[in-house]
């Protein structure tokens, strides 16, 4: 299936979190999305794997994507190595996406970082012809998206685009909420409450996307990094 937007971050949850509005908003306006998460997920505090793959198969079909993939890197100890980079070049190849959206380049938890920077480099090394990859048993022919972003998370980074989410943060909200395990924990059961359980993260996250929106003068942004200067054809559709 070729997809016109692929989310591919490294835990379940990190594309609700920074890309959930933009999701939902190219669903809705008929763009075939996709998220692909590189691990499980496992080495979380709080709940299990097998917990957050039904949590994110939830927040997937409250998003209304066509596809949700686990790759199964190693949570916490996935390397940018040759054999985790043919793992994110065969999705890549095998999904065809005009853009993808990635974590954070920089970050208080080490994994966004090291995943940005792994599927950078898998990106660029995708258009490769000599690199050559087996999906289904047959060879894959090379790709490279035409654009790459990535979110923002914990630690401020400053934009280089926005994008306008208010029709749709009520559906990114139920999203990261499908997450029961991980987001708006009251406390009372055995698992230690954590940095993003606390109800008050939740408002942390829509203060964050009213802080980002009211620079466009909208309710609710979603902020990106690009790592090269985007152009426009018209920039009378700038806001």
């Amino acid at each position: 299936m070729k997809l016109d937007l692929l989310v591919m971050t490294v835990h379940p949850d990190d594309a609700e979190l920074g890309a959930g509005g933009t999701i939902a908003k190219y669903v809705e306006a008929g763009k075939k999305v996709g998220i692909v998460d590189l691990t499980q997920g496992e080495l979380g505090t709080r709940g299990t794997s097998e917990t957050r793959k039904q949590e994110a198969a939830k927040a997937a079909e409250i998003l209304g994507v066509q596809v949700r993939e686990n790759l199964g890197l190693r949570d916490g100890f996935f390397a940018n190595d040759e054999e985790s980079q043919l793992v994110i070049i065969r999705a890549i190849r095998k999904y065809q996406p005009e853009i993808v959206i990635t974590n954070a380049l920089e970050d208080r938890h080490p994994d966004h970082g090291r995943a940005s920077k792994l599927v950078n480099d898998a990106l660029f090394l995708s258009g490769l012809r000599r690199i050559e990859t087996i999906y289904e048993g047959r060879p894959q022919e090379t790709f490279r998206p035409r654009l790459q972003l990535q979110v923002i998370q914990d630690k401020y980074i400053q934009p280089n685009i926005l994008i306008d989410i208010t029709d749709f943060w009520e559906k990114k909200e139920q999203s990261i909420l499908a997450y029961t395990t991980q987001f708006n924990v009251s406390g009372d059961d055995d698992e230690p409450q954590t940095y993003i359980s606390n109800p008050d993260f939740m408002e942390s996250t829509r203060g964050r996307a009213a802080e980002l929106g009211r620079n466009i003068q909208v309710k609710y942004a979603e902020g990106f990094t690009a790592r090269k200067l985007l152009g426009v054809h018209d920039i009378f559709q700038l806001i």
